[in-house]
């Protein structure tokens, strides 16, 4: 994976300092990957920041929380009272990476609308990105382009899997090519050019979803 983690300006870069002072223990030791375990609950994690895309001003709480398998903490959308095309954002802080092989746990919790979620990559603002997302309600994973906050479907995969447990999502992208693994089988195979610089990456949950995330990493 080739990537950059940088900071614009001063006081980007103070707060980067002051969150991997506390966020370390949160982290490998290449500060690549989110475990949560030490994070305050009931607050943001440190190093995140919540984004949305075709926001109503009602904007889902993500937070940390004890895990509901009760195995250690994982961040979570808590509360949410979105709906129809509004895209729940984490973004993970002063990442700049253009090919990406980044991977997360996920358990579906809750939704009336829309369940599961994914991540998203070389988002140059909540507008314009990536995304990957897994939907147990339509048993299926897909591919999207998001572009001017407008998404577009690039490729589809069934998935059948258990609400019950956790899965994981992976996804690898090197210039134009894409692939994406869901726990641990290729599902999906795309080449794609509408974003080729590099950009942020994060976690994406749609309209009333409710997910927790553990174990984000970008490998390298």
């Amino acid at each position: 994976m080739k990537g950059r983690w940088i900071g614009t300006g001063v006081t980007v870069i103070i707060v980067s300092l002051f969150a991997n002072h506390h966020a370390r223990a949160d982290q490998s030791d290449s500060d690549k990957k989110w475990t949560f375990e030490n994070s305050p609950t009931n607050t943001i994690p440190t190093g995140w920041i919540v984004g949305e895309t075709n926001g109503k001003k009602t904007p889902a709480t993500w937070e940390v929380i004890k895990r509901s398998d009760k195995k250690g903490q994982c961040v979570a959308i808590t509360t949410n009272k979105n709906s129809g095309d509004t895209f729940n954002l984490l973004l993970a802080k002063n990442t700049t990476i253009k090919d990406v092989e980044i991977s997360v746990l996920l358990k579906a919790i809750a939704g009336k609308e829309d369940q599961g979620g994914g991540l998203v990559w070389r988002l140059t603002d909540t507008n314009n990105y990536y995304i990957c997302r897994w939907n147990p309600l339509e048993d299926n994973i897909r591919l999207y382009v998001v572009k001017e906050g407008k998404r577009t479907q690039l490729a589809s995969a069934t998935i059948k899997a258990k609400t019950s447990i956790w899965h994981e999502i992976e996804v690898d992208q090197e210039g134009a090519k894409i692939k994406i693994e869901f726990d641990d089988k290729e599902v999906i195979s795309f080449t794609d050019t509408t974003f080729t610089k590099a950009g942020m990456v994060g976690l994406w949950v749609k309209a009333d979803g409710r997910t927790q995330f553990d174990s984000f990493e970008i490998d390298d």
